[in-house]
């Protein structure tokens, strides 16, 4: 009966999947092939959390039948995403081979930021084995040019790898049909096809994606939310980013600018965003947010950067820690903005917010919790330093080129 019930759901889920996002007059059929794409992902999302495992052990968890799971099995080995390992031995029958990623393959991965970026080679594990900090031109071509540069280096040095592709976390909306930039109010390089670039000077496949859902797509690939179908995820740095998880799908929208809630009006008043308009959420809870906070609270103090204003806290500077405080009420007022809309059970932060004390924490749970409508709020967690989960997403935004996701929101 159990394994009945779990491959029904597996097939509600694949059939769900499978439709697809949906244009106003259009109906996407199923096919057959975007199924196969599904099946992949859970048998490489069981091999990933159980390895070493076999593959009737893959086939038990993922409620899938044995024999799709080892024609499955198959084309991954042969893809090189997965090997064999050690032989089980067992009382009777044939003795099953251990089934684990293969550590050989690598991904390279770039989170960029307005005035810099970190290059990183990770592995399918999301282990890194290179991390580097790259200062950006303005010019796209020239910043790009460097980045290319510190990739081109990390694949001479461990050249016995094999390069699998290249992901690119960015602070904005990225279309997904054509893979450009489309509004990133902090990067002005919507009118360079950065992709393009990258592939023709690297010579492998290039993926772009926010840097929220990037972010994301790391919880789902690396992290610890399997069986959560609604998650909204808040990335927090220079500005906002937010990624939607409705019902087990990322939500991208027309071209991919689903999720824009850091540029959701809450003071017609309020400063001048990047974005053009005022008032934004960004402009009140944001990194940029706190170091203005703390300038208009000591105007004689020398200008900090957001590291140094956590330091300054930490050493029990007044106006550093209001700075701070004020930035977690206006997260947290924005947060309430997010559950009335979305009704999330868990809100997860990537950000340098991790450095946050206790005391800011509680302050973004009050007022994230504040005037419920009905039941309790979503739950709040942090998902270790934004850097890492970025660049980790980078690379889950390579690996999910094949996936089922990747085919559903990137129709040809």
């Amino acid at each position: 009966m159990k394994r009945t019930k779990i491959e029904g759901e597996a097939k509600i889920e694949q059939e769900r999947t499978a439709r697809g996002p949906r244009e106003p007059g259009h109906v996407q059929v199923a096919s057959s092939e975007l199924t196969r794409d599904i099946n992949r992902d859970v048998v490489l999302r069981r091999i990933r959390s159980l390895q070493p495992v076999s593959r009737v052990d893959v086939a038990r968890a993922s409620g899938l039948q044995p024999s799709t799971v080892s024609s499955i099995v198959e084309q991954l080995l042969r893809e090189r995403w997965i090997r064999e390992g050690a032989v089980v031995k067992t009382a009777r029958g044939r003795r099953p081979t251990l089934l684990s990623l293969n550590d050989d393959l690598v991904i390279l991965a770039a989170d960029i930021r307005p005035s810099q970026a970190v290059v990183a080679l990770l592995d399918l594990n999301g282990r890194f084995l290179e991390r580097q900090l790259v200062p950006l031109s303005r010019d796209p071509e020239r910043a790009l040019g460097m980045l290319v540069s510190v990739m081109q280096g990390f694949r001479q040095k461990h050249a016995s790898y094999a390069f699998e592709g290249v992901g690119i976390s960015l602070p904005g909306r990225v279309d997904t049909q054509t893979g450009q930039l489309l509004l990133a109010p902090n990067l002005p390089w919507s009118q360079f096809d950065i992709q393009k670039y990258l592939e023709r000077e690297l010579a492998l496949e290039v993926h772009l994606e926010n840097a929220a859902n990037a972010a994301l797509l790391s919880e789902l690939w690396f992290g610890t939310i399997e069986g959560i179908r609604n998650v909204v995820l808040l990335t927090v740095s220079e500005g906002l980013g937010t990624a939607i998880l409705a019902e087990g799908r990322l939500v991208t929208g027309r071209r991919g600018l689903a999720g824009e809630f850091g540029h959701i009006c809450v003071d017609p008043e309020g400063p001048l965003c990047s974005c053009g308009a005022r008032g934004c959420w960004e402009v009140f809870a944001s990194s940029r947010a706190a170091l203005r906070y703390h300038q208009q609270l000591a105007p004689a103090a020398p200008a900090v950067t957001y590291l140094e204003l956590m330091a300054l806290a930490i050493d029990g500077d007044a106006a550093a820690n209001q700075a701070l405080e004020q930035q977690a009420r206006c997260l947290g007022q924005g947060m309430h903005l997010l559950n009335a809309v979305l009704s999330p059970d868990l809100i997860l932060i990537a950000s340098d917010i991790t450095a946050f004390s206790e005391r800011h924490m509680a302050s973004i749970e009050r007022e994230c919790q504040a005037g419920m409508m009905a039941g309790e709020g979503p739950r709040l967690q942090i998902v270790g330093d934004g850097e890492a989960t970025r660049l980790r997403g980078a690379a889950a935004v390579a690996l999910q080129r094949h996936s089922g996701y990747f085919r559903a929101t990137h129709p040809h």
